[in-house]
């Protein structure tokens, strides 16, 4: 049931929120999640939809994949997850240790890497254009002052 809800919220193709609502609910676009999903089910059997001992379907994919960003976008805890998708706090964690190990092993060669000389200069230019010249190497911007900051980050 928890599945056939994500799929009828996001996924189909009347579904009930737009493009946008994914955007901003998932941080990334509809397209992106699914090059993700289909990049996470063909490296790690894990996210592969499998059957139980009964012969009932397991956690979806999307499901899985979903429970993992929400962890990460929005620091859910993995209890708040189990009331709104229904899986429990283990499955949650190592959901979230499945999809961290897989994102490293394939996309550590392009993303997580290094930045070399090209990458800091457009880095540093970027930067500049957002009013912090020189912010690579410095945390000197850790102190700049945040006029309507959370008291709790203060």
């Amino acid at each position: 049931m928890t599945h056939a809800n994500l799929m009828n919220n996001y996924f189909n193709l009347n579904s009930v929120h737009t493009e946008e609502d994914f955007r901003r609910r998932f941080q990334m676009r509809g397209h992106v999640f699914k090059h993700l999903l289909d990049d996470v089910q063909q490296v790690n059997l894990y996210f592969r939809q499998k059957r139980d001992r009964v012969g009932r379907p397991g956690f979806s994919p999307h499901l899985k994949v979903v429970v993992a960003l929400r962890m990460m976008a929005y620091a859910s805890s993995a209890d708040s997850l189990d009331e709104t998708h229904g899986i429990s706090k283990f499955t949650c964690l190592d959901t979230l240790t499945e999809f961290c190990n897989t994102i490293v092993q394939l996309y550590k060669e392009e993303y997580l890497r290094e930045p070399n000389h090209e990458d800091l200069n457009r880095l540093i230019r970027k930067a500049e254009d957002c009013g912090f010249p020189s912010m690579i190497g410095s945390l000197d911007y850790m102190h700049w002052d945040w006029k309507t900051c959370p008291t709790r980050w203060q």
